[in-house]
């Protein structure tokens, strides 16, 4: 295996030790050392991928940020040539399974993480504005599409912190209807 594809996996293993213990232990338990024994690597070994627990915290945005894409890519359908398609697929996306998986207690945790250094969002401001004008591009009314999106933020943090989420039955009607105000085009 060439040194850079062994680098990105060992740096994924450690991303995904992270996200392990930010899970089991919180953002208190989120250190470099705890980071290292759960990856099984040493400290050392850490610190040249992530130099800092500010690097390591922003590794694991990026990678959520990743696995958005990968979903939204697998979602947008290149037959669909109609407005709303870009908008469909920001959907499908963030009700697929691959990217709600983050626990509430992950998300908490990496949110605590995060206050401790606000400028660690700044990729995900810079990326939900992107989003946002992505969706009032997207020929549909760009009051109805950011309507959707903020439903979705809203469920986002509804799971996040365990206020009133809705069961799954709700989050596939909510879906449906996310889905079909989407498809109605521009008035």
């Amino acid at each position: 295996m060439p040194r850079t594809a062994r680098s990105a996996d060992t740096r994924g293993a450690m991303i995904e030790a992270t996200a392990r213990v930010v899970r089991r232990d919180g953002a208190g338990g989120l250190t470099l050392d705890a980071v290292a024994r759960e990856a099984g690597v040493s400290k050392g070994g850490l610190l040249y991928h992530f130099p800092s627990k500010d690097a390591l915290i922003a590794g694991l945005i990026d990678h959520y940020l990743a696995r958005f894409d990968t979903s939204l890519t697998r979602h947008l359908d290149p037959e669909d040539v109609t407005p709303g398609r870009w908008l469909r697929a920001y959907i499908e996306a963030s009700f697929a399974d691959d990217v709600v998986d983050v626990g509430p207690n992950e998300s908490v945790g990496l949110l605590a993480a995060v206050a401790a250094n606000p400028a660690l969002l700044d990729p995900i401001r810079a990326r939900a504005t992107e989003e946002q004008a992505r969706l009032e591009a997207d020929g549909i009314d760009p009051t109805r599409a950011t309507l959707i999106r903020l439903a979705i933020d809203g469920l986002v943090f509804a799971d996040l912190f365990g206020i009133a989420a809705p069961d799954a039955a709700r989050r596939a009607r909510l879906r449906e209807a996310m889905l079909a105000l989407a498809r109605e085009p521009e008035r």
